[in-house]
C-alpha cells in the first residue's frame, strides 16, 4: 500500500491525463477530488488495516458464568472475489478506494469501469503489480454492461456498486438469484438546511461550489435547500451572484430533457426559474436555480446529475424536516448555522452523512465511512467500517479443562437447577436471595441423584 501511495504521488500527472475524458472537469479538481483522497485512503490502510483486521480476543468480562473455561475470539476472513462496478463521475476515487480496501482485506478484485472510464483503473492495476501485488488479484473487466452479468454468472462472492437507484435495483435482483451480498451507493437528492443565524453569503458560496464541482455530477451535490421565509430573498440574491461566474458544463441530452420537463412542471406549480432551462440544441448548461419551490414538486424527488438546485422557503425547521422526508433518497445532507443548533439538527436528519457549515469536502476524510439509506443504497465504503465490509466474520471458541457437564443426558432436577440459575443471574431486585437458595437445593438434589 505504501508503494502504491508513493507511485500515485510521483506519477499523479498520468492519472490526471487518464481522467481527461470527464466532461467539465478542471485538472485541479481531478487532483483534489480524486487523486489526493485516494492517496489518503492508502495511508489510512497502511496505518489501520492490520489492527482492524487482526483477530479480536474476548476476555472474561461479559462472558456468561455458565460458559466458564471458554476462550473466544472474532476473526475477519476475506470474502473471496469482489466485483466493483465503478461510476462515470469519479472513475478513479470511488472504485479505487473500494479496490484497495478489498485487496487489503485479502480479496481478489474485479473492476468493471463505466463506459469510457477504464484508463485510470488500468493504470492503477499496473501500479499495484509493480508494488508487489501478485498477478491475477486485480483485474479490469471490459466496460460493457454485459460484463457485470457475465462476472456474476461466473461466480463472485460480493458486489460493490456505485450508480443510480434503477441500476442498483436491477443488479440486486440478479444477485438475489445467486444469494450474493452487496454494498450499494446509489442515487442522491441531497438536502441543505439553512438555520436562522447562518451567513447567507457563506451558504451561497457553498451552494455555488456544489453546483460547480465536477460539473455538479456528484452524488452528494446540493439539490434541495430549505431556508426560512425571512432569509429566502437574501440567499436567493447572494446565490445568483455566486453562480453568475460558473461556466456551462456538458450535460447529456437525456438528462437535459428530463431536467427540462421537471423544471417546466415546477414552474407550472409556482416555482421561478433563475437561469436558463436546458434545451435540446445546447449541449451544455449553466446552473439552474428554481426559487419558491415546494416539497411536493417532482423535481425534489428525482436524482439529476446536472447543475440544478431548488430553493424551498419553510416556516421552521420542523417543516423543513418533514419536507426533506418526501424524497426517497437519503445519501447526504448539510446544515448551515450556529454549531450547537446544527449538531442537534444533524441527529434528526435521516441521511448517511451530514456536514455542518461545509459541503461535500469533509466526506473525503479516509477515516469516515460513506453510504446512504432508503433508495440511496445500503452498506458503506471507506473508513474502518468500509474495510470490514470487505470481510466475513468467523468466531472461534476454545473450551479449556475437562469439565463438560452439558454432554451428559438431562437428569431429574436439572430443570429446577436451570430455572434457579436463570433467576439468580437475571432476576429483578429482591429475587436473588430466594433464587440462590433454590439453586443450592437443586445442586444438592442433583448430587443425590
Amino acid at each position: 500500500m505504501r508503494e502504491l501511495r508513493h507511485r500515485i504521488a510521483a506519477d499523479a500527472e498520468r492519472l490526471v491525463r487518464s481522467l481527461e475524458t470527464r466532461p467539465g472537469r478542471h485538472a485541479a479538481e481531478s487532483v483534489s477530488a480524486e487523486i489526493l483522497p485516494l492517496a489518503e485512503a492508502c495511508r489510512f490502510l497502511e496505518r489501520e488495516a492490520a489492527g482492524l483486521l487482526a483477530p479480536r480476543r474476548l476476555g472474561r468480562r461479559g462472558r456468561p458464568v455458565w460458559l466458564f473455561g471458554v476462550e473466544a475470539e472474532v476473526r475477519r476472513d476475506p470474502i473471496g472475489t469482489v466485483l466493483i462496478v465503478g461510476p462515470s463521475n469519479y472513475p478513479l476515487l470511488l472504485p479505487g478506494v473500494q479496490a484497495v480496501q478489498a485487496l487489503a482485506a485479502g480479496n481478489r478484485v474485479l473492476v468493471k469501469p463505466a463506459p469510457g472510464c477504464g484508463a485510470p483503473m488500468v493504470l492503477l492495476g499496473e501500479w499495484l503489480e509493480e508494488a508487489g501485488l501478485p498477478p491475477g488479484l486485480f483485474q479490469v473487466l471490459d466496460e460493457s454492461a454485459g460484463a457485470v452479468g457475465e462476472a456474476i454468472a461466473a461466480g463472485i462472492d460480493k458486489l460493490v456498486l456505485t450508480g443510480s437507484a434503477d441500476t442498483g435495483r436491477a443488479v440486486a435482483e440478479r444477485l438475489a438469484r445467486h444469494l450474493v451480498p452487496s454494498t450499494m451507493e446509489l442515487s442522491g437528492n441531497d438536502a441543505v438546511f439553512v438555520l436562522p443565524g447562518a451567513d447567507a453569503d457563506q451558504v451561497a458560496r457553498a451552494l455555488a461550489f456544489g453546483l460547480r464541482l465536477n460539473g455538479s455530477a456528484t452524488c452528494i451535490a446540493p439539490r434541495r435547500v430549505f431556508v426560512p421565509h425571512g432569509m429566502a430573498a437574501g440567499l436567493e440574491a447572494a446565490l445568483v451572484r455566486q453562480v453568475a461566474t460558473i461556466p456551462p458544463v456538458p450535460v447529456s441530452l437525456p438528462v437535459r430533457r428530463r431536467l427540462a420537463a421537471l423544471a417546466h412542471d415546477a414552474m407550472a406549480e409556482g416555482a421561478r426559474a433563475l437561469g436558463t432551462v436546458p434545451e435540446d440544441e445546447a449541449p451544455a448548461m449553466t446552473p439552474l436555480i428554481l426559487a419558491d419551490a415546494r416539497p411536493g414538486m417532482a423535481l425534489l424527488r428525482e436524482d439529476i446529475f446536472a447543475p440544478v438546485l431548488s430553493l424551498v422557503p419553510v416556516r421552521d425547521i420542523e417543516e423543513a424536516l418533514d419536507a426533506a422526508t418526501r424524497s426517497p433518497y437519503a445519501l447526504g445532507a448539510s446544515v448551515f448555522g450556529p454549531v450547537a443548533q446544527a449538531r442537534e439538527l444533524a441527529g434528526r436528519i435521516d441521511a448517511g452523512t451530514v456536514t455542518i457549515n461545509d459541503l461535500i469536502v469533509p466526506t473525503a476524510d479516509p477515516r469516515l465511512p460513506f453510504g446512504g439509506r432508503h433508495a440511496s443504497g445500503w452498506g458503506v465504503t471507506r473508513g474502518a467500517e468500509g474495510l470490514l465490509e470487505m470481510t466475513q466474520v468467523k468466531t472461534v471458541s476454545v473450551r479449556t479443562g475437562r469439565l463438560r457437564p452439558h454432554f451428559d443426558a438431562p437428569r431429574e432436577g436439572d430443570d429446577a437447577l436451570m430455572l434457579a440459575a436463570l433467576r439468580l443471574f437475571h432476576g429483578g431486585p429482591g429475587t436473588r436471595t430466594e433464587a440462590l437458595r433454590r439453586m443450592v437445593l437443586a445442586v444438592r438434589g442433583r448430587s443425590r441423584n
